[in-house]
């Protein structure tokens, strides 16, 4: 009886494999199986979407570049970009953050679906002939990386209420401003968009002071750059 049993069960496991196992292989090679239940990952479905999180609408805003020219948020449409605030005149992070841009430009410099707007928070000093300057002295090889200056008021509304990136006017702080060293992604729809941490968190910016914020940030711009 226990030969027969075990005949029993071979001959299921034989069934089994000639006609699900093949089965299973061409559903991979096709592309079918976008989802393990028990690990609760989602591959992509062939909608050529990124699995980067989408944060919420960027700001629109109007300002003006080292150039003297009129750059919104338009100019940036169906393109990937990054937003930084800072000043040139500020002796501590700013240099930081302006030399860590400048190696994620050098990245992308060759492709015209990509930019940055690099805003002032320090508008009175930070003109467009000033901001021309400092943008010939980081030598920038590239294209579409804006320095950008306006009516402070309204720049510390697109920061704080739009980004929601502190800035602000402190007296006690050397330069006498102090702003977020992060860097803000978007999407070619115009959507803040960001990867998530290891306990499945969104991080919403990314970090413009470390080598390894730098790092993240180029990884996700070329996952936008191809969708």
């Amino acid at each position: 009886m226990k030969n027969k049993s075990y005949i029993g069960v071979s001959f299921i496991i034989l069934i089994f494999g000639i006609l699900v196992i093949p089965k299973i292989v061409q559903r991979i090679k096709n592309g079918e199986i976008v989802k393990d239940e028990r690990l609760g990952k989602v591959a992509d479905q062939g909608t050529g979407k990124s699995d980067l999180y989408e944060v919420g609408k960027s700001p629109s805003f109007s300002l003006i570049n080292q150039n003297g020219k009129s750059i919104s948020n338009e100019d940036y449409k169906g393109k990937v970009y990054v937003v930084e605030f800072f000043f040139t005149t500020c002796p501590t992070i700013c240099p930081i953050m302006n030399k860590n841009m400048k190696l994620v430009q050098d990245s992308f410099a060759s492709n015209a679906n990509f930019g940055i707007a690099s805003i002032t928070i320090n508008p009175e000093n930070d003109t467009p002939e000033v901001l021309k300057e400092h943008a010939e002295g980081l030598q920038l090889n590239g294209m579409n990386w804006h320095f950008l200056t306006g009516e402070q008021k309204y720049i510390y509304e697109i920061a704080q209420k739009g980004f929601n990136l502190y800035v602000g006017e402190n007296k006690k702080a050397n330069g006498g401003f102090e702003h977020s060293g992060m860097f803000a992604l978007i999407d070619k729809e115009g959507n803040i968009r960001c990867r998530k941490d290891d306990f499945g968190n969104p991080i919403v910016y990314y970090d413009g002071l470390k080598p390894e914020g730098i790092k993240q940030i180029k990884q996700d711009i070329s996952k936008l750059l191809a969708e």
